[in-house]
């Protein structure tokens, strides 16, 4: 997307699942027609951030090596051409919170209807239930692709 005419920016959440996998291919795609640009976001968060105990402190986190599964997460989904036309985003911090501030001018939101975690017999993950109620902008959430 080398030339981005009308200053459209596209947000996509992207965790590894196949949901979220489902829902860059729809981005992607999206952007592609109305000329937009796609920021595709993956957050992180160490465990026990939010609570009572000690500051938490992951010694095995690495960020460098996280942003690079990221990169290549995007080049195993779309290929190497279509995620060098998506930027890559790593955020610390709750991926309802990190994708809402990310969408804050954003014209479009993109998220997957289940994440990694979660109970898989519930309709919508947690994070994209979050991101329905409380975006700013418009918000399509994408079913992963039916297998077989």
């Amino acid at each position: 997307m080398g030339q981005d005419v009308s200053g459209a920016r596209v947000v996509v959440g992207v965790d590894g699942s196949p949901s979220s996998h489902a829902a860059l291919h729809w981005a992607v795609r999206y952007a592609g027609l109305i000329g937009a640009s796609v920021d595709a976001v993956a957050a992180w968060e160490l465990p026990g951030m939010y609570g009572w105990s000690a500051p938490a402190v992951d010694a095995d986190f690495d960020e460098e090596a996280a942003r690079q599964e990221l990169v290549q997460e995007l080049r195993d989904v779309l290929g190497e051409q279509g995620a060098a036309s998506v930027r890559a985003l790593l955020v610390r911090g709750h991926p309802a919170d990190v994708l809402l501030r990310a969408a804050r001018q954003a014209d479009l939101i993109v998220v997957g209807s289940r994440g990694r975690g979660g109970f898989a017999r519930a309709l919508l993950g947690s994070v994209s239930q979050q991101v329905a109620q409380h975006a700013h902008c418009p918000v399509v959430i994408v079913r992963p692709e039916a297998a077989g």
